[in-house]
This record gives structure tokens, C-alpha cells and sequence, in this order.
């Protein structure tokens, strides 16, 4: 059974059909993906990086900055991939089968990618009904609920698991806007592996690229596992950019806690109860979520919804250009 993610617009277009062809004015506006509206002004690679294979001097470039950028003492904790997902396939290769616990609900390929490694997989609400694990997978800022979990916690349960052999992987792709809850100043200890990536803060997510933070032997064997050239030239040089550009990241945090806290502000004005977020996105709850969610579509405005939870609803930052359709849009619904 396929998974569903947000951004798929061919399917939005073959329910709904085109904004246009709807009367509407102006194309899709996506907010199904929790992804930044104003991504990263990177400047466009050299023509070498399309012509010729990927260096391992751009590789090393790009390590040392994702390790500068993240508070990684250690720049052998840190493997390139192409996207964290790359990551999460992996994983459950690389380690003998086990008892896993996927704290949820959560990112949906979690724990199909652990079963399909030939794992045992159990999806639990909190922390203490992860207690028989071997792994504990969890996303820190969670999505879609944006759920924190202390840091002080998951270090306490990270020491347990790596007692009994175990690991705890933390996936902090939401985490650049939040910096503060991430585990990445404790990458390379036992027992933990965090994963990071470009296509959230950074608005990048066709760049297909991420990060595993990890102990140095644990990350030798992921590189190894990947093989050569797991990450393009163009996004050696693209990531190297972003990751260095430490004004941009700060700048960007600021305009991100605004623009969500706008989001919040107008979902409850027209009348959705706000069930949690991050930076990058809001999860609402309402009655009528599903008559919602289709005269969105309608408007041309596609937002994520969750089969398992009917009342949620969850709306990516508009940029600021698109609120005003937003507003409208929520404005003109009559249940």
C-alpha cells in the first residue's frame, strides 16, 4: 500500500482539476508539506558540478560546514545522503532484526521502512510504551503535531537503549527552526543517531539532501553501505552554500516564528482548533475537517489531511504573497 505524503499535485489536480479551469485565478497553492515558502537565494553551481563526478574535496566542504552549522564536534559523526529518507531506508539493513517502537502518530514511512528490514515494528503514543524496545524511532519536532520532546529525556533514553545494545534515532528535519531541542551537540555518542536534512528550513527539497549523525564507526559503515557519490555535485555545492550562510539561518528563524504565528492567528479566527505546529507548519482540528479539506481543493489550496485522525488538518506557512487566498478561502466556507 502506498504511502501519503503532501505535495503530490498531480493527484490534487486530478481530483480537484486546475485552479484556472475552477475560474480561479493563478496557480496551486500548496500547503500540504510543511516545507519554507521562501526558500534558500542559493547562487547556481559551476558547470563542473553537472559535468564531472562529485569530488571528495566538495564532499569534505560540505561535511565541515553541515558539522559547523549543527554543533558536531566531530566531523567523521557526520554521512551525507541523498535526503534523509536515503538515511532511513538504510537503517534497518544495517542492523541485526529487532524489536522497534515508533513513537506516533508520526512521519508515515517510518515504520513500513523498518518492516520491510525484516524488523518487528509496535507504534505507541508515548515514551513509556517503548520500554521492551531495541530502537525507538522518533521525529523531534514531531510531525504533524509538532509534539517537543526535552532533550534531557531522550539522552536518559538513549543511555538505556545503548545499554541493551539498542539505539534511539531521532529524526530532527524540522529541528533548523528549533535548534535548541536538538540532540546534534551529543552526535557521535553511543547509542544515538540523529538525522537532519535541507528540505524543510531551507526550502530545499528537491535538492535531495540530508544527513545522519552518528558515531564515527556506525556513520563509516552508512557511507560504506551508500557506496560512492551518494550526494549530486549540484547539491554538494548548493548544500555547502546554505549550510554556511549562518545570517540567512538566523534571519529566516525570526521570519518563520512570525509567519506561524500569523497562521495560527488566522486558523483561529475562522474557527479550527489549533492542535499543535512548529515554525513550518500548523495542525488544526475542526468538525467538518473533511468538507474543509475539499473546498480547499476547490479554491485551489491543498492542504494534508489524515485518514487516521478525520478532524486534523494541517496547513504549511502560505507565503506572505498568498495569505490574503488563504484568509478568503476559509472565509467563503459554509458547512
Amino acid at each position: 500500500m502506498s504511502i501519503a505524503h503532501g505535495g503530490d499535485m498531480a493527484a490534487a489536480e486530478a481530483r480537484f482539476g486546475k485552479p484556472a479551469e475552477n475560474g480561479l485565478a493563478g496557480e496551486w497553492l500548496d500547503l500540504s508539506t510543511g516545507i519554507n515558502p521562501q526558500p534558500y537565494p542559493f547562487l547556481p553551481p559551476d558547470a563542473a558540478a553537472w559535468l564531472r563526478l562529485p569530488q571528495q574535496a566538495e564532499l569534505d566542504g560540505l561535511i565541515a560546514a553541515a558539522a559547523a552549522r549543527y554543533g558536531v564536534a566531530d566531523p567523521a559523526c557526520v554521512v551525507a545522503a541523498a535526503g534523509s529518507q536515503s538515511v532511513l531506508q538504510w537503517l534497518p539493513r544495517l542492523v541485526l532484526p529487532t524489536q522497534v517502537t515508533v513513537l506516533g502518530p508520526t512521519y508515515g514511512e517510518y515504520a513500513p521502512t523498518w518492516r520491510a528490514g525484516g524488523h518487528s515494528v509496535t507504534t505507541v503514543r508515548a515514551l513509556d510504551g517503548a520500554t521492551n524496545a531495541t530502537i525507538v524511532v522518533l521525529a523531534n519536532p514531531n510531525n504533524p503535531d509538532g509534539h517537543r520532546y526535552p532533550p534531557e529525556i531522550l539522552l536518559q533514553l538513549a543511555e538505556g537503549l545503548q545499554a541493551r545494545g539498542g539505539w534511539l534515532i531521532v529524526d530532527e528535519a524540522f529541528a533548523d527552526a528549533d535548534p535548541e531541542i536538538s540532540l546534534a551537540a551529543h552526535a557521535g555518542k553511543p547509542g544515538l543517531i540523529l538525522l537532519r536534512s535541507l528540505g524543510k528550513f531551507y526550502g530545499l527539497a528537491g535538492l535531495r539532501l540530508g544527513f545522519a549523525l552518528a558515531p564515527a564507526e556506525f556513520a563509516a559503515r552508512l557511507a560504506a553501505a551508500m557506496g560512492p557519490w551518494a550526494v549530486s555535485g549540484p547539491a554538494l555545492a548548493i548544500g555547502t552554500q546554505a549550510l554556511n550562510d549562518a545570517a540567512w539561518a538566523g534571519e529566516t528563524r525570526q521570519r518563520l516564528a512570525l509567519a506561524s504565528a500569523r497562521l495560527a492567528g488566522l486558523l483561529r479566527q475562522h474557527g479550527l482548533t489549533l492542535v499543535g505546529g512548529t515554525a513550518l507548519f500548523q495542525l488544526a482540528s475542526h468538525p467538518e475537517a473533511a468538507k474543509l479539506y475539499e473546498h480547499l481543493g476547490r479554491h485551489g489550496i491543498l492542504v494534508r489531511a489524515f485518514e487516521a485522525e478525520p478532524h486534523w488538518l494541517r496547513f504549511g506557512l502560505p507565503a506572505a504573497r498568498d495569505a490574503a487566498r488563504l484568509d478568503a478561502a476559509l472565509a467563503a466556507f459554509a458547512p
